[in-house]
């Protein structure tokens, strides 16, 4: 089959040897690539290969996904109306959800990554696995040339989160949650600031630190002269840093707080 674009061709020599093992991840996916190149470029990261990576299939992807579960939102939920189905495809195209998907495919096991992001645990790291799912999905757009296909494999990894989805009543963003639960406790909103900038575009990432005022009295469970939570996190773009910095903070005072009354 023709590719209406040129797509390198990886030597496999060249290559880490999970690569040759390729057969089974394709199983897990539910799709057979006719051009390997595709899948191999969709998990190659920029630290092996700054020219050659999956940075434009991610592209493809995430606007294919949107697309995919939009659609299938539509019509899932024929009485829910454009604000409620918004949040519920915000809540399913997440980098949380695609990493879900992500270790279902066991996608870490296969990534291709330079010496160094591989030895400071890029195998792990939420940001590739979540871009190596939507550059997969551009890669098995780019293999079929039939939109109808990737829906289906796309579909088939997100069945089981429709509905989990659902049942939690739309997760929220992290920053959104926070908010909401500092305010529950009547304490003040958490305070963000970019600490740092790393790079040049368009390839920057950004430093972002979140404090958080918090300490309550043991015997009233209500909020006292503050003191200060601190968390950091770094993203491609400041709304990927806050919002990941709201992640880290909720994760470190839900235990502190006492339980609302």
């Amino acid at each position: 089959m023709n590719l209406p674009i040129t797509i390198p061709t990886f030597n496999l020599k060249k290559l880490p040897p999970q690569v040759r093992q390729l057969t089974a991840l394709f199983y897990q996916m539910g799709y057979q690539f006719d051009n390997v190149n595709l899948p191999i470029m969709a998990l190659m990261h920029r630290s092996f290969d700054s020219e050659h990576n999956y940075e434009r299939l991610e592209f493809l992807g995430d606007a294919l996904l949107g697309v995919i579960i939009a659609e299938a939102l539509f019509l899932r939920y024929p009485d829910y109306n454009e604000g409620r189905l918004s949040r519920l495809r915000a809540s399913l195209v997440r980098e949380e959800t695609l990493v879900i998907i992500a270790k279902q495919l066991n996608l870490s096991d296969y990534l291709i990554l330079g010496v160094g992001e591989r030895k400071g645990g890029g195998r792990q790291r939420a940001s590739i696995l979540a871009d190596s799912v939507e550059a997969l999905i551009g890669a098995i757009y780019l293999d079929s040339q039939n939109f109808d296909t990737v829906k289906a494999c796309v579909l088939s990894w997100f069945e089981d989160l429709f509905e989990k989805v659902k049942e939690q009543k739309v997760l929220k963003d992290a920053k959104s949650r926070l908010q909401e639960l500092l305010q529950a406790h009547q304490l003040a909103l958490p305070r963000y600031e970019v600490t740092e900038t790393i790079g040049n575009a368009p390839n920057q990432i950004f430093v972002v630190s979140c404090q958080v005022d918090i300490v309550f009295d043991n015997k009233t469970a209500k909020p006292i002269a503050p003191t200060q939570a601190l968390v950091t996190a770094q993203g491609e773009s400041r709304r990927i840093a806050e919002q990941r910095c709201a992640e880290a903070m909720l994760a470190k005072i839900s235990d502190l707080l006492p339980p609302l009354r």
